[in-house]
């Protein structure tokens, strides 16, 4: 196989990289007046950047795919009678380079014989650029043009998306899908199954060995597997299974994603030309075939789902919770740590995925999970959570309301992760009846009330920080300030009291 690549993906961005330029769209402009003398004219040359560089040896200095323009500066008298200008551009060959402009005056009246010669020798590109022209002319027309094919690119590849989310939601999806898919990257692309069997296929299929290739390149990324595809085919091998992994057979492009879940699908893509935003789609493809392959799709997800359908008619949470796989849970509230908009429907699995639990719920800008209680839930990067004791069918609201509040003290205090407490308290000493009797009776002045009764809870929650509480409730201090004076009135309290507030915080828990 040509160039079979299996790094894992961990860079990938939610956009396509810059594509390059075509060295004749820069030919073409009219207003730098370039001259193509020397060097290959292949239509499928391509430039990155422009770099000007007077130094006899740039070699050091290039990254590879830029036009390097120069005027002659470095050039000795007698370079013309020896290997000056071989050596010249054989270093800039070596370094990837893939065109080199030559400026007219004030140094040269003409392009060096010798230099065209070392060019047609070397088969570099070989641009003549005018004396009205200047390099920074040059450069900026390169980058124009590079950014006029981003645009391009981003409405491509935003296109593409929509179509394939348009397409998961048809009554066909994977197939809807794979056929987007190939149409996006004028390809083919197929589904393999967890043993590497085809389930199915979309698009024109190239011949047989691409595809026996694609095969082989599936079972490199599969979940498991301990192989990289070599010329006999896969081969042991002790380096991680990748997420993804390209290859190129008979001019035919090959990638292979490992879909999420863990559970052996394989999406696989072969296509005649490899654009920059070719990966970014097929991404999106992968992520929404995660989706429709995914557990939901198994007989655990149809448990799930009968267990909802039995809630709406009637059952009671302790009847539906064996059908969810477990006798205790805890609930989770998650907001993202930066603000923003509030976190969609991806993001809100993958955080499900991270804790354990498919069991999802989003609204309000919060994403609650319910979590099986022998799964402890962690602190995850970029999320603030709030999370409950482990508790019963029977005690879920309780549960639902015990993570909300530990959600807003974790925004409170900035900290990533905030628990429920469940340490023995002297409230447990005093009869549920009696101390609902006595809450009720005394916090019946605000009852009627919520938002008088949540920012006293939190208040006291927090020690009485005006500032903490403004940002748990996300509300301006000097309105936590006007409630906290009303609940004072209301109840004839004197807040500053420690007595006082431990009675109140007393009668919110258990009211």
């Amino acid at each position: 196989m040509e160039g079979t690549s299996t790094v894992p993906d961990t860079s990938a961005t939610p956009v396509p990289p810059t594509p390059p330029v075509p060295l004749s769209a820069l030919l073409a402009r009219e207003d730098l007046g370039l001259r193509h003398i020397a060097g290959p004219s292949d239509p499928d040359t391509v430039i990155h950047w422009a770099h000007t560089s007077e130094m006899a040896d740039p070699y050091p200095y290039l990254l590879g795919g830029e036009l390097l323009l120069t005027a002659g500066v470095h050039i000795p008298e007698a370079a013309g009678s020896g290997t000056y200008f071989d050596d010249y551009v054989s270093r800039i060959v070596a370094a990837g380079g893939a065109a080199l402009g030559f400026g007219l005056a004030p140094v040269h009246d003409t392009v060096p014989r010798a230099l065209v010669a070392a060019c047609d020798t070397y088969g570099l590109p070989l641009l003549e650029v005018p004396p009205q022209t200047t390099f920074s002319g040059v450069a900026r027309a390169v980058w124009q043009l590079m950014a006029q094919a981003r645009l391009a690119e981003l409405r491509r590849v935003t296109e593409a998306q929509q179509s394939l989310a348009a397409a998961a939601a048809r009554p066909d999806p994977v197939a809807a899908v794979l056929r987007q898919l190939a149409q996006r990257v004028s390809g083919w692309a197929v589904l393999y199954g967890p043993e590497g069997a085809e389930l199915a296929r979309a698009g024109r299929t190239p011949e047989d060995g691409p595809v026996t290739a694609l095969g082989a390149l599936a079972a490199v990324v599969r979940p498991g597997a301990t192989q990289t595809a070599g010329p006999q085919g896969p081969t042991p091998s002790p380096t991680p299974t990748p997420s993804s992994a390209t290859d190129t057979v008979g001019g035919t492009h090959l990638a292979a994603y490992a879909l999420g879940g863990g559970r052996g699908f394989v999406l696989g893509v072969a296509a005649p030309r490899r654009d920059p935003g070719d990966h970014t789609i097929a991404s999106v493809a992968a992520v929404l075939l995660s989706l429709l392959t995914g557990e939901q799709q198994s007989g655990s997800g149809a448990a799930r789902s009968a267990a909802l359908v039995r809630l709406l008619l009637g059952a009671t949470p302790e009847d539906v919770a064996p059908l969810l796989g477990g006798d205790r849970w805890t609930v989770v509230h998650a907001r993202p740590t930066a603000d923003g908009p509030a976190p969609d429907a991806v993001a809100a699995s993958a955080l499900g995925a991270a804790l354990g639990s498919v069991l999802i719920d989003t609204g309000g800008g919060v994403v609650r999970v319910l979590v099986p209680g022998d799964r402890e839930p962690t602190a995850q990067e970029g999320w603030i959570c709030g999370v409950s004791a482990a508790v019963g069918p029977h005690e879920w609201a309780s549960a639902d309301a015990q993570a909300a509040r530990a959600l807003a003290r974790a925004r409170a205090t900035r900290t990533p992760l905030v628990r429920h407490g469940e340490r023995p308290a002297l409230a447990d000493l005093v009869p549920p009846a009696d101390a609902e009797a006595h809450a009720r009776a005394l916090l019946a002045p605000i009852a009627a009330t919520p938002a008088l009764t949540e920012t006293l809870r939190t208040w006291l929650s927090l020690h009485g920080s005006w500032d903490r509480t403004a940002v748990a409730l996300a509300v301006h201090r000097n309105t936590v300030r006007q409630r906290i004076t009303r609940c004072a009135a209301l109840l004839e309290a004197d807040l500053d009291d420690a007595d006082v507030r431990m009675e109140l915080w007393f009668a919110l828990r258990e009211g």
